[in-house]
């Protein structure tokens, strides 16, 4: 078996989690917002739309599928690498997850986290769940952990190995639509909002002298989304079909700003505007799980339904053999750089590769960040 993943002697697919049954969703979501205070009979309710599906996530279902994938690529490929799984807010914990791999013997870990773009909580507060996972293991003196060092994978937002399976569920969602629609139907690429001021501050922090000027998580999101209907209009020779960038999954205070329109929104503005059909496509989402699940497959169809306009939904990248052969590639891609070799790393578009290593700063929280390993601010 190959030993081009040396130095790196593991890799870790970091994820969010999710409840598996009724009786774990208010503890899952007591895990999601804990240190907010918020009243259990709150989290009732906000739990509701898990319990229209039985108080199951489809997520933790979808990371063990993924988890497989990945395995039997690496395996397929010759990548004596092995693969562990473990979650910010469910079972498998992280904590517990690298506690297993330390005892393992492993202390070069690569860390794929199951997020495309730069952002607070889809990349810094990650690497802060690392940083407090890495000293409960080193307080708790467990073995091995004092030696154990972690890296995380470049975020992969413009890799080929994501936009392309997702022109061709773009794609496809279109060839779902009634015919005489589908020539005039509208694309909305769809993403989490999030608060005004986070999106600001997203990717490295601005510093001219680095050429960095925040607002990453836009930026990406929409060099991606031109990329998907830049290779949508060439294969249907619609040339001007229309598209925007929009958000669902708002969480937040009503008075904070969070990023605008809400997929609901533009699909009565749509509808308004004398829209023939949308195609709804999920660009910022891994896998199909609640939020697409709820937000758009049950609360935007619903709202389409209500309003007589034709939706199609695109599927997410998932476990796609591409998605898999990205992750190896971005996987070989950093070892060889780690062992100082010149590599040039694959992506699309005018905004190149993410950097490595987070810079000091990149991704800040709101009120302030927690110590966050795999970044230039963290020393093992």
């Amino acid at each position: 078996m190959s030993d081009a993943h040396a130095p790196y002697d593991a890799l870790l697919l970091l994820s969010f989690g999710g409840p598996e049954g009724p009786e774990d969703v208010v503890p899952f979501l007591e895990n999601v917002t804990r240190g907010r205070g918020i009243p259990k009979e709150r989290l009732a309710e906000v739990g509701q739309h898990y319990f229209l599906f039985g108080g199951v996530s489809p997520i933790n279902a979808q990371n063990r599928e993924l988890l497989a994938a990945l395995r039997a690529d690496f395996a397929d490929h010759g990548l004596d690498l092995p693969v562990y799984w473990g979650n910010r807010n469910w079972a498998p914990y992280l904590v517990d997850t690298l506690r297993e791999m330390a005892a393992d013997g492993h202390r070069r870990v690569l860390v794929l986290a199951t997020s495309a773009y730069a952002n607070y909580s889809g990349c810094r507060q990650y690497r802060e769940n690392l940083a407090a996972a890495l000293t409960t293991l080193r307080e708790e003196g467990a073995p091995g952990a004092a030696e154990l060092r972690v890296d995380k994978l470049r975020i992969f937002y413009n890799h080929p190995g994501f936009v392309e399976p997702m022109i061709e569920s773009t794609l496809t969602a279109l060839d779902s639509l009634p015919e005489a629609v589908r020539a005039d139907a509208r694309l909305a690429f769809t993403t989490h909002s999030i608060p005004d001021v986070l999106a600001d501050s997203s990717g490295a922090p601005a510093d001219p002298a680095r050429g960095t000027h925040g607002g990453a998580y836009v930026a990406q999101h929409l060099e991606v989304a031109r990329l998907i209907a830049a290779a949508v209009a060439e294969a249907t020779g619609v040339a001007d079909r229309p598209w925007e960038l929009v958000y669902q999954s708002r969480s937040g205070a009503p008075h904070i700003p969070w990023l605008e329109p809400d997929i609901c929104d533009h699909l009565e503005a749509e509808h308004a505007a004398g829209a023939a059909a949308v195609v709804m496509v999920p660009i910022g989402f891994v896998s199909d799980h609640m939020e697409v699940k709820f937000d758009l497959d049950t609360q935007a169809r619903e709202k389409a339904e209500e309003l007589g306009l034709p939706v199609a939904r695109a599927a997410t990248v998932g476990a796609d053999p591409r998605f898999t052969a990205a992750v190896r590639d971005l996987v070989l891609e950093r070892a060889a750089r780690e062992c100082g070799e010149r590599v040039t790393p694959c992506a699309l578009g005018a905004l190149g590769a993410s950097h490595d290593v987070c810079p000091i700063g990149c991704c800040p929280a709101a009120r302030g960040s927690a110590p966050a390993a795999a970044g230039e601010d963290w020393t093992d």
